[in-house]
């Protein structure tokens, strides 16, 4: 097989969550040690940093892999979804894994996971395990994909977990209280392994900081952090929380391993060419303004909307398309009511019909029109834009990826 045959075989074999929704979801670690065991267990020994949380984990993971690379660490860096290419997934020192290397783990080890039946995400971890220890990884930043405690990623001893925060999203999944995702992210917290929070609730930390007792981890609390952080090229106003998140993290490390204050700021400085990041408050064009973030549920919408209410322009135009797992009502009432809407779904079976989303949008005075697709619909934006106007582009990552 080649590369794309390989990509259409496991899309086609192993149901994905980003693209299916729930039905792809597998929570459980039987399949993940299973499929391990067959690649010979490529996780062991691993030097890791597990991260989770609702929001930021993404900007966070990258933040702390390029800090790692400025360190003269040859770093590893799991993430998900992808924008643009699935090897995106899949990094060391921001380059992504070959196609030759997926073609191969693919080929050599799909016989064996015949009987285990596992699922596109726990292929992709397994990948990742067996690519960063091939590749002899000095460190490995390691993203959650959904929860914490039954996620597939969780079979790790990491030398620090990190949990940015705590928001509803995936509630059908991981329970409809604060509380109840607050225990499933807290599942990554391991015995006597420092575990750093960002700023979130009272209720979700008070869960965390019995989760850490329980385990005798130390516990950093990012959110009393008053220490001037250092710059950091990204815009969106969360990347305060995030960056502050990801400097505990750095100085939990930074002793043990001999990280530098020159790589810290460094390491901030140079995230986007370190690391290739994309889609958090990204200017896509200057005139009309084209700006696209990837923020998808209440939390990453409300930080969305500070934004806009902080940004000049003459009118607002926003192309949007949400999964349709998401919950609408809080979202659609946090979106500026004084703008023109383009509403569009991402060509992905979990996308939400634009049309059920215009007329749910509706509800709360968003107006706009229904388009066939994101292209014709950010087109038509653009189109209609004049150039002190801003257009906005958001929703779900699918959204932004097909505009990327």
């Amino acid at each position: 097989m080649n590369y794309q045959e390989v990509l259409e075989y496991m899309f086609a074999q192993l149901p994905m969550y980003h693209r299916i929704g729930p039905a792809a979801y597998k929570p459980g670690l039987d399949n993940t040690i299973n499929l391990l065991r067959e690649v010979g267990d490529p996780h062991i020994g691993l030097r890791c940093v597990h991260v989770a949380g609702t929001n930021g984990k993404g900007s966070t993971s990258h933040l702390i892999a390029s800090v790692l690379q400025e360190a003269g660490f040859k770093t590893g860096l799991y993430t998900s979804p992808h924008l643009k290419d699935f090897r995106e997934r899949i990094r060391i020192n921001g380059n992504m894994i070959s196609e030759d290397d997926v073609v191969f783990f693919v080929e050599y080890y799909r016989n064996a996971w015949e009987q285990i039946k596992p699922s596109f995400f726990e292929i992709t971890v397994a990948l990742c395990f067996w690519y960063f220890k091939k590749e002899k990884t000095d460190f490995a930043i390691i993203e959650t994909g959904l929860g914490g405690r039954l996620d597939s990623t969780n079979v790790i001893e990491p030398e620090i977990s990190v949990i940015t925060n705590i928001g509803f999203d995936h509630m059908n999944l991981l329970g409809n209280t604060i509380e109840k995702i607050a225990s499933e992210k807290a599942g990554i917290i391991k015995k006597n392994v420092p575990v750093v929070l960002g700023k979130m609730r009272a209720e979700a930390k008070e869960v965390m900081l019995n989760k850490a007792q329980e385990e005798c981890a130390p516990l950093i609390d990012s959110d009393l952090n008053t220490d001037a952080l250092p710059f950091v090229p990204l815009a969106g106003l969360y990347q305060q929380e995030n960056s502050r998140t990801a400097w505990c993290a750095i100085k939990t490390l930074q002793n043990k391993f001999g990280i530098s204050d020159k790589n810290i700021t460094d390491g901030f400085r140079n995230i986007v060419s370190n690391t290739n990041l994309m889609g958090r408050w990204q200017t896509l064009q200057d005139s009309p303004k084209v700006i696209a973030d990837v923020g998808h549920n209440e939390d990453g919408i409300r930080f969305i909307t500070s934004q806009l209410q902080a940004t000049a322009f003459r009118h607002l135009h926003m192309v949007i398309g949400f999964a349709a797992d998401k919950d609408l009502e809080h979202i659609l009432s946090l979106l500026p009511k004084d703008a023109t809407y383009y509403f569009c779904k991402a060509n992905i079976p979990r996308g939400l019909d634009a049309k059920l989303l215009a007329d749910e949008a509706r509800k709360f005075n968003l107006m706009g029109d229904v388009y066939a697709s994101v292209s014709e619909a950010f087109n038509t934006a653009k189109q209609n834009a004049n150039p002190e106007d801003l257009v906005f582009v958001g929703g779900s990552f699918f959204t932004v990826a097909e505009v990327l």
